[in-house]
């Protein structure tokens, strides 16, 4: 890969469809020690999880902290 104007880089075709990557889908980015990772950031309509959990009543804050992760 190389590192054009702005920063940007190109993933190559064969890994965007190997991980259903398409224009317009979020990355997270991970530095390390002399690295960089890119992970795709999937994310799932209220439509896709209508039915999953059998809660009536959420609390926004409860919402996102499962959101960042923190669900307990």
């Amino acid at each position: 890969m190389e590192l054009k104007d702005k920063g940007r880089v190109t993933i190559p075709s064969k890994i965007r469809k190997a991980l259903a990557l398409e224009k317009g889908d979020h990355l997270y980015i991970e530095i390390g020690e002399g690295t960089i990772k890119l992970k795709p950031k999937k994310t799932v309509s209220a439509k896709e999880l209508k039915g999953i959990a059998q809660i009536k009543k959420v609390d926004l804050e409860d919402i996102e902290n499962a959101l960042a992760g923190k669900w307990h």
